[in-house]
């Protein structure tokens, strides 16, 4: 068995070698986020709208496409980071599992999952803010990619645990894509008309409170940021025992053979997926 350092930076690596041979997540990230910001563009007026901004108590103002814009960023990092968790997490499961059996320690495994995730959706907000750059007067650029980071962290934890949970790629496909539609489409202050309650549960109210004041005010809700944190650490810890439950039966089997006892007892039942 390796050491813990050894054994995640082995991992990481192979993690993002797996993302940068993934080409279609590649053409999915560089394309989509420039063409949804777009679309936001042209599809929504210059009309001011004034909205409530719960996380500084006042209300802010700002033209309808830029805040478009703004929202539809936050949606697109969602959904590319979490189709390229969840894709990776899926695929990699056989590997995985083979690892765990070879002895491969599950904490470092998940570690460094979750650092690729980070990297990863790093550069996807500094990419992002790029291309925002060129079309909304943001006023706040390093609160904006905070927020834009927040989204993709939050996000990719979910596709970390759908990856470690569901048994096909249909079902992770759709809760993505309905998590996503769902919490950007109650979030955005265009389309809402009425306040509506338990916002706060989403995983990205923080992060869009923090885009939001930071794109179209002077003032920073700091605080707001760590929503998106706690949902990326929640996900992840529940990826953790996932792993850690579905994988039991092979420990025990290594233990059954080590002590001689019949496997099928010692044995919590027949693994199933990461």
């Amino acid at each position: 068995m390796r050491p813990y350092p050894a054994a995640f930076a082995e991992m990481l690596r192979c993690t993002l070698l797996g993302q940068l041979r993934n080409r279609t997540a590649l053409l999915l990230a560089v394309a989509f986020v420039p063409a949804w910001i777009a679309v936001a563009r042209l599809c929504a007026s210059d009309r001011a709208v004034r909205f409530p901004m719960g996380s500084l108590g006042t209300d802010a103002v700002a033209p309808a496409s830029d805040i478009s814009q703004i929202v539809n960023a936050l949606a697109a990092v969602t959904l590319v980071t979490g189709f390229v968790t969840f894709m990776e997490t899926y695929k990699a499961g056989e590997m995985d599992r083979r690892l765990l059996l070879a002895g491969y320690p599950r904490l470092p495994m998940l570690l460094a999952k979750v650092a690729g995730v980070a990297l990863i959706t790093t550069v996807l907000a500094l990419y992002t803010v790029a291309v925002l750059w060129a079309s909304v007067p943001v006023r706040q650029w390093g609160p904006l990619t905070l927020g834009l980071l927040g989204a993709g962290l939050a996000y990719g934890g979910i596709g970390l645990l759908l990856g470690s949970l569901v048994r096909g790629e249909l079902e992770g496909f759709f809760l993505v894509i309905m998590l996503s539609l769902v919490d950007t489409g109650l979030q955005n202050p265009v389309f809402t008309v009425v306040d509506l309650s338990g916002l706060e549960a989403l995983p990205l109210y923080g992060a869009n409170q923090l885009a939001l004041a930071a794109s179209f005010t002077s003032r920073t809700p700091w605080s707001y940021g760590l929503f998106s944190l706690a949902w990326s650490a929640g996900t992840s810890a529940l990826a953790l025992l996932v792993l850690h439950l579905r994988t039991r039966s092979h420990c025990a089997d290594r233990a059954a053979a080590a002590t001689g006892v019949p496997a099928q007892v010692t044995a919590a039942g027949p693994p199933g997926r990461l």
